[in-house]
């Protein structure tokens, strides 16, 4: 059996998105779902409790921070993940491929892995699927991704399909290298670019293989949005539908929706708790910058509308002081008031699945935050 089961609830007669749940060994959470990023095993400035308490049920860690610091050997005799941070919820941990692709300029793609410098120390490293799957195995998360190559964008169609046929050819390699099948599940990333002949072939060659669930990759790398919405539409159609659809490395509010529209499961992103660190909050209303100088006598809330901890509690003028003066208690506010403003769009994006209204939601949520204004911000 399976360590990763995908329950179908209801499918939204307005849009087609899918309201469903996600079993994994740690628990179970509905979908559509959004995973605060904890790279380096911590959400960065949040306990695990708070994640708790705003209504987070997994969050993600990263393969190739945690190979480097503490080194995965550390995180698997303290008991894995799990117990190393605290967490009792779902986690999931990418392959690290993205890492080596985007943090390391000098690198050397061959069939057997990727050579590389490490980002930090600048010393040689060698990360293969075979490597890869011992990380993750020691790490313990209960979803797993398969190695991948992160094509650029944008990229010629002949480059696009020697990747695509490379990335097929690690995910069987990784599958063999699965130690933990038992209790891990491994996810197949669907690569292929914005070529429908080679997003078609990536599942054709990842569906064969029978993975527990399927990532789609190689968005949201600088493509404009309409591109990534198009690739969405020509790809998870063709996608199992028993099976997770997450897509990697979105988090903005307007993508989360469209995603959800397309038929998308599971969304991470480190957008959230990076801005919440520059002051950036995202409100009912649209973007706020709450250090800002208008905002130095602002004594109101973040957002009037949000009933998180941190709108209940705090002033956009004390976090706007805090912020200015480098005080870590600002950007733990700030960072707590974005992570729960995602996941309850996520919880109303459910219910209105649930409803099937989710098509007036974006339509009235895209009016409210600006989405539909031709000079908005987007983050």
């Amino acid at each position: 059996m399976m360590p990763i089961r995908y329950e179908h609830i209801k499918t939204c007669k307005q849009t087609g998105a899918r309201l469903g749940r996600v079993h994994t060994p740690h628990g179970s959470f509905e979908t559509p779902m959004f995973m605060p990023v904890g790279t380096l095993a911590t959400v960065k400035t949040m306990a695990p409790e708070e994640l708790k308490q705003m209504g987070a049920e997994i969050i993600l860690s990263n393969t190739y921070h945690l190979w480097l610091r503490p080194g995965e050997d550390i995180v698997e005799e303290a008991g894995g993940l799990h117990k190393f941070m605290n967490w009792d919820g779902s986690i999931l941990t990418d392959s690290g491929g993205f890492q080596v692709f985007s943090l390391s300029k000098l690198r050397d793609i061959k069939e057997e892995g990727v050579h590389f410098r490490n980002h930090i120390s600048g010393e040689k490293l060698f990360l293969s699927p075979e490597k890869a799957m011992h990380i993750e195995n020691a790490l313990g998360a209960d979803i797993m991704m398969a190695f991948d190559e992160c094509p650029p964008y944008p990229a010629s169609h002949e480059y696009m399909k020697k990747s695509v046929e490379r990335t097929s050819r690690w995910a069987e390699r990784c599958l063999e290298a699965h130690k933990r099948p038992h209790d891990q599940g491994l996810f197949g990333i669907v690569q292929g670019g914005e070529y429908e002949d080679l997003r078609r072939q990536s599942i054709n060659d990842l569906v064969s293989m029978d993975f527990p669930g399927y990532a789609v990759g190689g968005l949201s790398v600088g493509e404009p949005k309409d591109v990534m919405n198009r690739v969405l539409d020509f790809t998870t159609p063709y996608l199992p539908t028993d099976k997770p659809r997450y897509l990697m490395g979105v988090g903005s509010p307007d993508s989360l929706i469209d995603g959800a529209m397309r038929g998308i499961d599971m969304f991470d992103c480190v957008l959230p708790t990076r801005i919440a660190r520059n002051g950036t909050c995202m409100t009912s209303q649209g973007r706020l910058v709450v250090r800002n100088a208008k905002f130095a006598r602002d004594f109101g809330p973040i957002d009037p509308e949000c009933d998180c901890h941190t709108c209940r509690n705090y002033s956009r003028a004390y976090i706007r002081h805090l912020i200015k003066c480098n005080e870590t208690f600002g950007f733990r506010l700030t960072t707590y008031h974005n992570l729960y403003f995602l996941l309850k769009l996520m919880k109303q994006v459910r219910e209105a699945i649930r409803e099937d209204r989710l098509g007036d939601f974006r339509e009235e949520f895209f009016e409210q935050y600006g989405f539909n204004k031709p000079d908005a911000k987007n983050f």
